[in-house]
């Protein structure tokens, strides 16, 4: 774990290694979400890089009647 220390002006610099883990890149926007007694950023993903990753999902779940 690394700490990271809030400027005057509320910012915080992202460490190298956690940048590089979840290949960031500078203008890359993140969401901020208050969750209990913590804060997390979550790096937000381009629709493009979303395609394939259901790749493989079983859909053969037994639907229901009145449905297609």
């Amino acid at each position: 774990m690394t700490t990271v220390t809030v400027s005057p002006k509320y910012q915080i610099v992202i460490p190298r290694e956690v940048r590089d883990k979840f290949h960031l890149i500078p203008g890359q926007k993140v969401q901020v979400i208050p969750y209990g007694n913590r804060i997390e950023l979550i790096p937000e993903k381009q629709i493009s890089d979303m395609r394939g990753f259901l790749r493989g999902i079983d859909t053969s779940i037994e639907k229901e009647s009145d449905r297609l």
